[in-house]
C-alpha cells in the first residue's frame, strides 16, 4: 500500500473530531485516519464510530482502556499503521491546532524533497504562531533553543507535534525504547531518527491555538520534556 495516514490521538475531543476528519478527508492528497483515542468520557469514540459509516474504508479507530500518554498513544498508532502496510504515517493534533491542508505539503517533503521525516514548523522562516500569548511563544521557542542546545541538533521547532515519517523511519527506531509521553516524546522521536541517520525537513507552517476544548499542557508534561532532554543527552544505548 503506497499511501499515507493521518493518526489522531484523542481524549475529550468530541467539539473537534468531526471537523478534523472532514477537512483531512477534504484535501488534496487522499491519505486514510486512525483515530486512537484514550476511552474519552465525552463520547469521542462514538462520534467517530459514527462517522466510519460515511467513510468505512478510509478511517479507522483504536479505542485504549487507559489514559496513557500522547507518546504512548502514537507508538501504539504507529505499530497498527505499520502492520497495515502504509508508506507514510503522520502525527497531527485534533484541536485543529495543526491545518489539514498542510498535509500534502509535508507528504511532499518525504516523497519529492528528499526527506525522510518532515515536521511543520513554527520557528522556520515562513512559520506562525495565532492565539498564543506572548509569553508562551518566548517560552516555547526558548525551549526548543534549549534542546537544540543540549542534543545538539539544528531542527529549529523541536517539539512540534505535526510529522510526517516515511515507513522506513519508524521501522528502523525501536519504539519499545522510545520511553516518554508527553512534549518529550516530541522531542525524543526526531533525536532518535536523526541518530539513525535519517534525514529531517522543516515545512513552515501556521500554529493556531485551540479554539474548543481544553488544552492537555500541565507542569508534569513540562518537567518530563526539561529534565528528559538531559537523559537523552547522556543515555548511551540509541533507541
Amino acid at each position: 500500500m503506497n499511501k499515507g495516514v493521518v493518526i489522531i490521538p484523542t481524549y475529550n475531543e468530541r467539539g473537534n473530531i468531526e471537523e478534523v476528519v472532514a477537512r483531512v478527508f477534504a484535501s488534496d492528497a487522499e491519505f486514510d485516519i486512525l483515530v486512537v483515542d484514550d476511552s474519552s468520557p465525552d463520547g469521542t469514540a462514538d462520534l467517530v464510530r459514527g462517522l466510519q459509516k460515511k467513510f468505512p474504508e478510509r478511517l479507522h479507530l483504536m479505542v485504549r482502556t487507559t489514559k496513557d500518554g500522547l507518546g504512548t498513544a502514537y507508538i501504539a498508532g504507529f505499530k497498527k499503521c505499520l502492520a497495515m502496510g502504509y508508506s507514510h504515517i503522520f502525527e497531527m493534533d485534533a484541536d485543529l491546532s495543526h491545518n489539514p491542508d498542510d498535509l500534502p505539503r509535508l507528504y511532499r517533503a518525504c516523497t519529492e524533497e528528499g526527506a525522510d521525516m518532515s515536521i511543520g514548523s513554527r520557528y522556520v522562516k515562513g512559520g506562525n504562531v495565532r492565539n498564543w500569548p506572548v509569553l508562551r511563544v518566548l517560552m516555547s521557542y526558548c525551549a526548543s533553543l534549549y534542546v537544540r542546545a543540549v542534543l545538539w541538533i539544528s531542527v529549529a521547532d523541536t517539539t512540534a507535534g505535526f510529522v510526517c515519517y516515511r515507513r522506513e523511519v519508524l521501522e528502523a527506531i525501536n519504539l519499545e525504547r522510545i520511553e516518554f509521553v508527553g512534549y518529550a516524546f516530541q522531542i525524543e522521536m526526531k533525536y532518535a531518527a536523526l541518530r539513525k541517520g535519517f534525514r529531517i525537513k522543516e515545512v513552515p507552517i501556521t500554529f493556531i491555538d485551540r479554539q474548543v476544548g481544553q488544552s492537555k499542557m500541565n507542569m508534569g508534561i513540562f518537567k518530563e520534556a526539561f529534565f528528559g532532554v538531559l537523559r537523552m543527552r547522556f543515555r548511551r544505548i540509541q533507541p
